[in-house]
Formats: structure tokens, C-alpha cells, sequence
């Protein structure tokens, strides 16, 4: 029998990407949600977050950071396991999905795409090795003109896999973002962001370690969106039946 997986935001792009992606895995789509536009053909339309939670066995979300709150308690309350790919979430939001997971088995990632993935557990293994008094770590990252928050989700993973390696969290470490005018020298272990925009750029994000006598330079380019529908299929299909918990990609890609 194949896995009934809900979309929600069935009429954006990613919903559209994850309606063709979903038969491709061997599942089926057991319906979606909108906001606005139309659905793709023969797909059905529930009327909110909570009926597609009761018609589905998972359901994924990349609607909007806004939603994350209520979409985890939502899920956590019918039961239904949730792969979350929506960007931006604030430290108040993720910890509010960590108290979902208790109850139900969540995928929150900032990225789904498994290169990326394979990114950030190299950036934490080179932030272990490089000092900070040292090196300075500087993540750069470029999105379409459309998105609407910065630093990207995925860049903010990158620095907090970097803090991580260095035995710190972002928080912790200090941020440097937006320099602009007399800012001051850099701060030593700081990591700092640069944010891009323009075009219709998938995604690009290059973290820098940057020292007096070398520089290392580690990059990731996205050209279709398709590689994060593909991913969060696979994180559905590996989510069914799995215990409650807040689960990563690296879980699913075995990492």
C-alpha cells in the first residue's frame, strides 16, 4: 500500500514540485492545501492544515515560517509525522517544533537537498580543525530577487555547523552581518554573512575560512528546485511509522 503523503501550499512552487515528485517515489498525494491560485489536476483541495493532517500519513510543509507554530501543534495533535521545510523560523518557532516532536516524529531541515547536507557536516569537520584565532569563517550566500529573509536558512545552518565544530553555538560565537560604514575591525571567532539577491538564482552558499597565510573556500550551487522536493519526499517516506522525535537530513540520509 503506498504512502498517502499531504502537501501543504499545493499551488506554490514548491507545492507543484512535490505533487509531481510524490507518484515519481512510489506515493501517493492524499491532497493539499492553498492559500490561493489553483491545485494541480485531480488533486484534492482540504480546507485547512488540520484536515490534511486527518486525510494524510505525512505531510509536508514549505509554506511559510509563519506557520510553523501552529502546523507543529496541529500535527503533533492528529499524530501526523511532518517534514518541515519552511525558512526563516526564529529560535521561539524551532523550540516550539522541538515541543511538537515530542509528541510526534517531525524532519526539520534547513535544507534538503543531500549535497547540502554533506555541506554542512564537512563545514563542521573543518571549523573542528581550523582555530578561530586563526581562521575567520565567512559565509556568502545568493537567492532570487523574491525571498524574503536573510541570511538564507541554509546559511544559517552553515554557521551554526561552524560554530558546532569550534564547540560553540552561533549565538555564542557573535554574529557579523550587514557591515556597513565604520563597523570596526572584525571580531575574533565572529562568524559573519553576507546576503545577495537578484535574479532568479536557486541558490548559491560559499563558506570562506579565511587566515593570514591561506584561504579555504567551500561551495554549494543549487539549480533546480527539484533537488529539495526530491529530498523531502525521501524524508516523508523514511518519517512513516518512526517515533516521535525531531529528526534532521542527516538522519534520513543516514549521515
Amino acid at each position: 500500500m503506498t504512502t498517502r503523503i499531504g502537501i501543504a501550499g499545493i499551488a506554490g512552487r514548491m507545492g507543484r514540485l512535490l505533487a509531481e515528485e510524490v507518484p515519481t517515489a512510489g506515493a501517493s498525494v492524499a491532497g493539499g492545501t492553498l492559500r490561493s491560485g489553483t491545485a494541480p489536476a485531480g488533486i484534492q483541495v482540504l480546507p485547512d492544515f488540520g484536515a490534511l493532517c486527518g486525510a494524510s500519513e505525512v505531510v509536508i510543509d514549505f509554506t511559510h515560517a509563519g506557520n510553523a507554530r501552529t502546523h507543529a501543534a496541529t500535527a503533533a495533535e492528529t499524530g501526523t509525522p511532518l517534514v518541515l521545510g519552511s525558512s526563516g523560523l526564529s529560535l521561539e518557532d524551532e523550540a516550539a517544533v522541538a515541543e511538537a516532536a515530542k509528541r510526534v516524529a517531525i524532519v526539520y531541515a534547513a535544507n534538503f537537498a543531500p549535497g547540502v547536507n554533506l555541506f554542512l557536516a564537512i563545514a563542521e569537520r573543518m571549523a573542528a580543525a581550523l582555530p578561530p584565532e586563526q581562521y575567520d569563517a565567512e559565509i556568502v550566500e545568493m537567492h532570487h530577487r523574491q525571498k524574503v529573509d536573510a541570511p538564507s536558512g541554509t546559511a544559517i545552518a552553515l554557521g551554526r555547523a561552524v560554530a558546532a565544530g569550534r564547540g560553540t553555538t552561533l549565538e555564542a560565537a557573535g554574529i557579523e552581518s550587514g557591515r556597513d560604514g565604520h563597523c570596526g575591525a572584525r571580531g575574533t571567532g565572529t562568524i559573519g554573512f553576507a546576503a545577495l539577491r537578484g535574479g532568479q538564482v536557486v541558490g548559491e552558499h560559499t563558506l570562506v575560512f579565511a587566515a593570514g597565510s591561506e584561504h579555504i573556500s567551500l561551495t554549494h550551487k543549487s539549480f533546480d528546485r527539484r533537488v529539495y522536493a526530491t529530498g523531502a519526499v525521501r524524508a516523508a517516506l523514511w518519517l512513516k511509522g518512526r517515533a516521535p522525535g525531531l529528526y534532521g537530513m542527516k538522519d534520513v540520509l543516514g549521515m
